[in-house]
């Protein structure tokens, strides 16, 4: 047997699409492909946005209570009525954007490229494709179209299956 057929290997199913849901399944991709691991990530419902050539990622406030940004030497969390206030999500996404930057983090383009680049198998969703109206030529090249069957097949031989 090749050393690649005894691989660790690990599936993720992404489904979020907003900036702060981006990271984690790009981070642990790119930190499990670099650990020798295969790696397979499958793009539905929002998370399907994320292969999409152009990224204009926003961080959504809503419904994250525990969103707390360092400010004026503190952290200040948000109240989930601050985010019904017109342009509070456009403010914390720059907000978001500014910190990432100034921090040295990664862009979710670069975790991306750095993720095909290390040979992480992205399936877009063909079902999710279909009922947003997204074509191939939509989407990053890279990623290959398929469904659940493909997915499960996929998760049924891995060591790690992730939910995100």
């Amino acid at each position: 047997m090749n050393a690649e057929a005894n691989a660790k290997s690990m599936s993720m199913i992404v489904t979020k699409g907003s900036l702060d849901w981006a990271y984690p399944p790009f981070i642990l991709s790119t930190t499990a492909a670099a650990m020798g691991l295969n790696v397979t990530m499958f793009f539905t419902f929002y998370g399907l946005t994320l292969l999409k050539k152009k990224l204009d990622l926003q961080v959504t406030t809503l419904g994250n209570p525990a969103m707390a940004m360092p400010m004026f030497g503190m952290h200040v969390g948000m109240p989930n009525i601050v985010s019904a206030i017109p342009g509070v999500d456009a403010a914390a996404s720059v907000m978001m954007k500014n910190l990432i930057k100034r921090k040295g983090v990664a862009s979710i383009e670069e975790l991306r490229d750095t993720a095909l680049d290390a040979d992480v198998k992205m399936i877009a969703c063909q079902m999710t494709m279909d009922l947003f109206e997204y074509t191939p030529d939509d989407l990053i090249e890279g990623p290959v179209l398929g469904g659940a069957a493909t997915y499960i097949e996929e998760a049924t031989k891995s060591d790690i299956n992730l939910f995100i």
